[in-house]
């Protein structure tokens, strides 16, 4: 079993509409959407959900109004001002404080320091994560809350959640849509992955993107794969973003034009490949062609 990540240096380069026609062309994949911030890979799979979890990303600090004396402590440690006066609705019982949940971050101080016991921590739902049956074969994917924390550790989850499938069911490849950039969610992404084909655009600042997350990967020592989105709005870049990547030891693997039809598709929920019948949808099945023969001699080795 191999594990490949598709991965952008920004968001928008088309990374999903890829990894969907990828997972038509596979085959026998189970696919793992870890761009859990702004998961859309079910957009175009309609996954039917078989299982449905919540996460638990950490946890928040709630003030036990029975325990508290109102010492003041934890307003005055607390970087993030999420601790205000509970006033007292008669007037005359004793003054407490509470926390905003929203402001919260979870930090633990004000419970290290409470000298009275009176500050609780609950873990929170964070959000929830699925597994679903499409026509490509397996999902797993998520969805994280506004303005939730801990992307990384759910993307990890959704990872071994798809692997243990792919074992189950024999499988033969795990095909995950990462998240853009370079941030947590990415290294939790490619962390002991097989092999990483990003995808850019012909442009200086797609170039740039690449540059940094070339560095990412050849940190942790993950064949990388390179493929120039909408090549032909710029060819003079496209051919230079190529040499650039064969210097830094990234194989690039195909180039795939722009085509009025991966909109088209998008509006119809299908992958490229199952809407178009040339063009575009040959270039996709060019660049599958090429990562696949990566994979198999990668599995000989």
């Amino acid at each position: 079993m191999k594990e490949m990540v598709v991965i952008s240096g920004k968001g928008g380069t088309g990374k999903t509409s890829l990894v969907a026609s990828l997972a038509v062309l596979a085959g026998n994949a189970v696919l793992a959407d870890c761009d859990v911030d702004a998961a859309d890979l079910h957009l175009v799979l309609e996954p039917s959900i078989v299982r449905d979890e919540e996460f638990y990303g950490g946890s928040r600090a709630r003030i036990n109004s029975t325990i508290c004396t109102a010492c003041g402590k934890c307003v005055e440690l607390c970087r993030f001002d999420a601790i205000g006066v509970d006033a007292p609705i008669d007037g005359n019982s004793a003054k407490t404080y509470r926390v905003d949940p929203i402001a919260c971050e979870g930090c633990g101080v004000c419970q290290w320091f409470c000298s009275y016991t009176a500050v609780e921590f609950e873990p929170v739902v964070s959000g929830r994560w699925f597994v679903s049956d499409t026509r490509c074969g397996p999902l797993v994917h998520a969805r994280l809350g506004a303005a939730e924390a801990n992307s990384g550790k759910l993307v990890s989850l959704v990872r071994d959640e798809a692997r243990k499938i792919a074992k189950a069911q024999g499988h033969d490849l795990v095909l995950i849509d990462g998240s853009p950039g370079i941030g947590c969610p990415v290294i939790a992404s490619i962390g002991g992955a097989d092999m990483v084909l990003v995808v850019t655009e012909p442009t200086l600042s797609g170039l740039h993107d690449l540059q940094r997350v070339a560095d990412l990967t050849r940190h942790f020592g993950v064949e990388t794969l390179l493929c120039i989105n909408k090549w032909d709005l710029n060819e003079d870049i496209a051919s230079y973003i190529e040499t650039q990547a064969v210097e830094r030891r990234i194989k690039p693997v195909g180039r795939v034009r722009y085509a009025p039809a991966v909109t088209e598709a998008q509006v119809k929920g299908l992958s490229v490949v199952e809407y178009a019948q040339n063009g575009v949808a040959d270039d996709i099945k060019n660049l599958w062609g090429n990562v696949r023969a990566l994979l198999n001699t990668a599995s000989e080795e």
